[in-house]
């Protein structure tokens, strides 16, 4: 007989515990990574929405509105009503509708998620970020040019967003546990940088021919990953275990989120479990016992949003957040329009140029989950990152004096060290405190932890981009300071969690009580 290949044989030594965690794994990266390709097209559209009309002459004009889907002339300039000089603003109050309804809508989607099947609730949130998406691009085709229309779909689409974050921390949080998870939640989380990379290369393809395809190709994506998640999506590994469960007369089990509620109590004192039974091969000889006695386990009920604030580090990470948050949806909203005005290049190729930024967010966000699961310190790992981000924020300032090599190096350094402290909170510090010791096994809280450190965190990533609307009219270098005093505050908050770690590592001298122990 024929030996097996050596690749059957590394696909066979995976059991089926390990193959549903890297279908989870994987199915979870590409559920978020949708959420952030679908979110980027409006960063790349911004300098075709309004562009620089004195080669082109006056701005056009439109006489109405017509009924087909015949998309504006080429030679027009700037789209109303972004034509006029306070564009920056309007550009800016667009991106803050978005990120305040994210913002609010987060706090309610925690509470939400641990009460219904995260697989559905997931599922229709996708869909209708789809259709909310693909509005803002027919906006294209059927020359709309109310403010109004624009600002509407954003605030839908920042609503319905929220169904994401917290549902897919949760599910990887169920399959994982806290062994390296800096490090697993690191790669895990590059599927914001992957989504950003995407969305940009998809935008950018279409941004100066048709803008409206930049926003409708993202949008039928996600709703299609929405269709693959209903279908796919395993939320809990006691899922699986209801599943396999094999009906008899006598045994029943019933679960509530995940959770089996019966275990029956067998004679002479000894419990059968059924992890216990799924590891017995299925042709033993299996011995007919009789279950004299039920014993129903308590479903842990969901944590209240004043209980999660009481978990030690939850305000400090989350205000964290709120500045940490601010300083980069500020690089994703408006990089790309700062590098066509500071470095003068095309829409096209800003966009794709910025894509190196979230290349540097990927390995930045990787960086801070090995380094803190070696040292057991995720806020010092984040004060480190963000103590170095603010000297590099200032070079950065002054991109348009480089060459397009330190170009590309500063873009790489700056997203490692704005996105890895972001990364590194949103992963591993919300799975830390959503199943902190003190909830004593109440895995319902990670829901709701999650989405009051992300919801608190969106609150800056809704002021980012307001506030460089209203500051670059005067200057990108008022933009500048305001990120590198984001970042500084971002570090004092994070001083007591990161002095306790520091106190908490250092080694304790041996007292004489503990000597006449020993």
């Amino acid at each position: 007989m024929a030996p097996l290949p050596p690749g059957i044989r590394f696909l066979v030594s995976f059991n089926r515990d390990q193959w549903y965690r890297a279908l989870t794994f994987s199915l979870t990266f590409l559920l978020y990574t949708s959420f952030h390709l679908s979110r980027k097209p409006i960063s790349i559209v911004k300098s075709e929405l309004h562009k620089n009309c004195s080669s082109v002459g006056d701005t056009w004009s439109s006489a109405g509105t017509p009924s087909s889907l015949t998309p504006p002339p080429r030679d027009h300039c700037s789209w109303k009503p972004f034509d006029k000089s306070n564009y920056k603003q309007l550009l800016g109050a667009m991106d803050y509708s978005f990120l305040c309804a994210y913002a609010v809508g987060m706090y309610l989607s925690g509470i939400i998620g641990e009460r219904l099947p995260i697989r559905l609730y997931l599922s229709v949130g996708m869909l209708f970020s789809g259709l909310f998406t693909c509005l803002f691009g027919l906006g294209y085709f059927y020359n709309i040019h109310n403010l109004g229309f624009y600002i509407f779909v954003q605030v839908a689409n920042g609503l319905v967003q929220t169904t994401g974050w917290p549902s897919v921390v949760t599910c990887i949080g169920n399959w994982f546990g806290k062994g390296r998870r800096g490090l697993i939640m690191g790669l895990w989380n590059s599927h914001t940088s992957v989504g950003n990379i995407l969305g940009s290369l998809i935008a950018g393809y279409w941004v100066s021919s048709n803008w409206g395809l930049s926003f409708m190709v993202p949008g039928l994506i996600i709703a299609a990953m929405g269709l693959v998640c209903f279908l796919f999506l395993v939320e809990h590994p006691n899922d699986l275990k209801r599943m396999s469960s094999p009906s008899s007369p006598g045994k029943e089990w019933s679960a509530a989120n995940g959770q089996s509620d019966f275990h029956p109590q067998y004679k002479d004192g000894k419990t059968q479990s059924y992890d216990t039974e799924l590891l017995l091969p299925r042709d033993s000889v299996r011995v007919q016992v009789q279950p004299v006695v039920v014993v129903k386990s308590q479903e842990p009920g969901a944590i209240s949003f004043m209980g999660a604030l009481n978990i030690p580090g939850v305000v400090e990470f989350s205000l964290c957040l709120l500045f940490a948050k601010l300083v980069s949806y500020t690089f994703l909203f408006w990089l790309p329009l700062y590098m066509t005005k500071a470095a003068h290049l095309d829409a096209k190729r800003a966009g794709d140029l910025s894509t190196l930024f979230d290349v540097g967010g990927i390995i930045g966000g990787v960086l801070a989950g090995v380094v803190s699961d070696k040292l057991g310190m995720r806020a010092t790992t984040c004060a480190v990152m963000l103590l170095l981000a603010a000297p590099t924020l200032y070079g950065f300032s002054m991109i348009s004096e480089f060459g397009m090599g330190p170009t590309i190096g500063m873009l790489l350094v700056c997203g490692g060290l704005v996105n890895g402290p972001y990364a590194l909170i949103t992963t591993a510090v919300s799975a830390d405190l959503g199943t902190h010791k003190s909830l004593k096994g109440n895995a319902r809280a990670l829901s709701t932890v999650t989405a009051i450190i992300d919801g608190t965190g969106s609150v800056g990533a809704a002021l980012g981009p307001l506030l460089a609307g209203l500051l670059s009219p005067g200057g990108w270098d008022q933009v500048f300071y305001m990120l590198m005093a984001s970042d500084f505050i971002a570090l004092l908050l994070l001083l007591r969690l990161v002095t306790k770690e520091l106190s908490c590592s250092q080694p304790r001298p041996i007292t004489a009580v503990q000597l006449k122990e020993h």
